[in-house]
Parts: C-alpha cells; sequence; structure tokens
C-alpha cells in the first residue's frame, strides 16, 4: 500500500497584519488631525473677517466680503499660543471718503498682518483684541481719480518711466488751443498725496505775447493734494509708486488692533 504524504501548508507570517493595522490607524489619525486643523483655521478666518468687516464700517468705508487667511502650517499649535506669523486681509473693491466730495477707490486693499496676537478666547467667543505688531496695506489708485482731483476738464495722466506724466488740452485765446504735456511730481506728506507739475511744455506753441505765462499759470492750476481717507487698523501712506495700472500706494502701521472686543 502506498504511502500518502500529506502536503504541508505554507506558514502564516505573523506579525505584519498588526504592522499593517497600526499604520492604517496612523495614517487615519493623520487625515483626521489635517482636518481638525484645517476647520480651526476656516473657522478663525470667518470670525477675523466679520470682525474686519466692522471695522471697516466703522471707518465709514465700504468694501466687497473681507478674504482673511492666516498663513502657517500646522494653525492648531499658533492657536494654542495665541500668536500667529501673518494674517491676510483682502478687502476687494474698497472705498472711502476722501473729505472732497470724492471717495477713494481701490479694487483691492490688501493688508498683511505680523506677530499677531490673538488668545483663543477671543476666536472662541468673539469678544476681546487682536493685535498686530505690524501692518502693511497696498492698494492702487486709478489715475482717472487721480485727474479730476486737479479739477481740471480734460486732463489725463498716465505712467511713463516710472513716472506719472500728464497732458491737457489747454485754450490760449477763444479761437487757438494748444496741448500741453509734463511730468508730474507725487509724493506722501502727513497723510496726503500732493502732486505738482513740472516742465510743462506746449506743443506748436503760438507767438503770441504772455501764452508762457498763461501755461505756467494753468499749470500750477493742475497741482492738488487730497487727503487720504482714514483706513481700517490706523494705516497711513508710507510710500507712492507709479505703475501702468495707476497709482500703487502702500501703507503701514505698528501695534495695530485688527479687532477689538465685542465687535
Amino acid at each position: 500500500m502506498a504511502e500518502v504524504y500529506g502536503s504541508e501548508r505554507p506558514r502564516r507570517r505573523r506579525g505584519r497584519a498588526p504592522f499593517f493595522v497600526v499604520l492604517s490607524l496612523l495614517l487615519i489619525l493623520l487625515v483626521g488631525l489635517v482636518v481638525v486643523d484645517r476647520v480651526g483655521a476656516s473657522f478663525a478666518e470667518n470670525v477675523l473677517a466679520e470682525k474686519v468687516s466692522q471695522e471697516v464700517a466703522n471707518q465709514k468705508a465700504t468694501s466687497g466680503p473681507p478674504q482673511v487667511t492666516i498663513a502657517g502650517v500646522p494653525f492648531l499649535t499658533q492657536v494654542l499660543a495665541g500668536e500667529y506669523k501673518e494674517i491676510r486681509i483682502e478687502l476687494p473693491d474698497f472705498s472711502a471718503p476722501a473729505g472732497t466730495g470724492q471717495d477713494v477707490r481701490m479694487d483691492l486693499l490688501d493688508i498683511r498682518a505680523r506677530d499677531v496676537s490673538a488668545p483663543l478666547s477671543a476666536l472662541r467667543s468673539g469678544q476681546g483684541a487682536v493685535v498686530a505688531g505690524s501692518v502693511t496695506g497696498t492698494g492702487t489708485i486709478g489715475y482717472d481719480l487721480l485727474a479730476s482731483a486737479t479739477g481740471q476738464e480734460g486732463v489725463t495722466l498716465a505712467e511713463k518711466d516710472g513716472k506719472v506724466v500728464g497732458s491737457a488740452k489747454f485754450k490760449i485765446t477763444q479761437t487757438q488751443s494748444v496741448d500741453l504735456s509734463g511730468t508730474a511730481e507725487v509724493k506722501a506728506a502727513d497723510g496726503k498725496v500732493q502732486v505738482r507739475f513740472t516742465d510743462v511744455t506746449a506743443r506748436d506753441l503760438p507767438n503770441i505775447p504772455g501764452a508762457q505765462s498763461q501755461i505756467n499759470a494753468f499749470a500750477q492750476q493742475m497741482a492738488f493734494e487730497f487727503k487720504v481717507p482714514k483706513l481700517p487698523m490706523n494705516l497711513v501712506v508710507q510710500e507712492l509708486k507709479p505703475l501702468p495700472e495707476g497709482l500703487r500706494v502702500t501703507f503701514g502701521a505698528s501695534d495695530v488692533t485688527l479687532a477689538a472686543g465685542g465687535v
């Protein structure tokens, strides 16, 4: 009778199954922490956006819904410490009265707050102050708004070679007009934007007594200044830079209350 040999079953490798279980649990935990971190960040951003919106209204200004982004990952460690490296605040379609019957308009007021102190209790309850060590903001004022501030009809402004240049049609007599062009000197002083025109010249200036004197007088009339409206977070003008799309204004402030308690 033939001897029957049974086939030996392969041994299972023990220990690998628990390893994969632990790895899966760690991945699930990690994903959960990331989700909680992002949900927490979104909640804090919404709270700050509401506070900033109220601050804008308090300054008699208007804007689209503020977009707040808290920089830095992970978020929860910043929450526990109550300290944030940077908070970005974007105010689209920003407009504020300049006190001269005009509103200063910017398509976007981009604000960056650094070294922000925001206690967890302030975010959780909506009460308490949120303070930044420093705040900078940038916005662009269109040349059409600046031109209208001259109070002279037919004045156009633009950027050329990093400078603001102006042009206008000026009547020398009842029947004769000349095209004027000149460079504008733009600077910030005492919270105001000042514009003065220099090197104003006329193309095809007729030989009329006193014509150049009239042009010089008109150039002086084109000079203007306007006070930058009171901005959220006590931002003040620090720098002006002519760009093709408009005059880029940089604002700044230090030790700024981004949002006061109880708002």
